[in-house]
């Protein structure tokens, strides 16, 4: 589990109370969300994007663990974007040095959908981590 950035004030998130989905294309895997699950203890903020992609087995590159640190878990949403968190000033420094950025990028470690809504993320090509590494 990646640890918490100590230079970011914790935000309040508002978890998902109920079931919902969220589908990572171009993969084309639909997960179905659990809140009695979450956190998967992986990566990123309880209940994120990342959190989520990891604990079923979808990979997206994330160089610093999830902190919030980087931008390599940069993903783009394409529908749910309102269920979702506001991104913080330091989540949007670092968007800024994705590429392909789009109005709807978020940071996959810090985007938790509150389960309102149904939500599909695109995983951009050059952010898909198709090494394994063994245990």
């Amino acid at each position: 589990m990646g640890g918490v950035n100590p230079y970011i004030e914790q935000q309040d998130i508002d978890a998902p109370k109920m079931k919902y989905n969220i589908t990572f294309l171009p993969m084309d895997v639909s997960v179905e969300v659990d809140p009695n699950k979450i956190p998967y203890d992986h990566d990123g903020l309880p209940g994120s994007i990342l959190d989520i992609a990891l604990g079923n087995g979808v990979d997206i590159d994330h160089a610093c663990g999830g902190v919030c640190a980087c931008s390599t878990c940069h993903v783009i949403v394409k529908e749910g974007i309102e269920s979702i968190n506001d991104a913080i000033e330091e989540e949007e420094d670092q968007l800024e040095n994705a590429p392909g950025l789009k109005a709807t990028s978020r940071l996959a470690c810090q985007a938790v959908p509150n389960g309102s809504v149904d939500v599909v993320v695109e995983v951009p090509e050059w952010n898909r981590n198709l090494v394994q590494e063994g245990h």
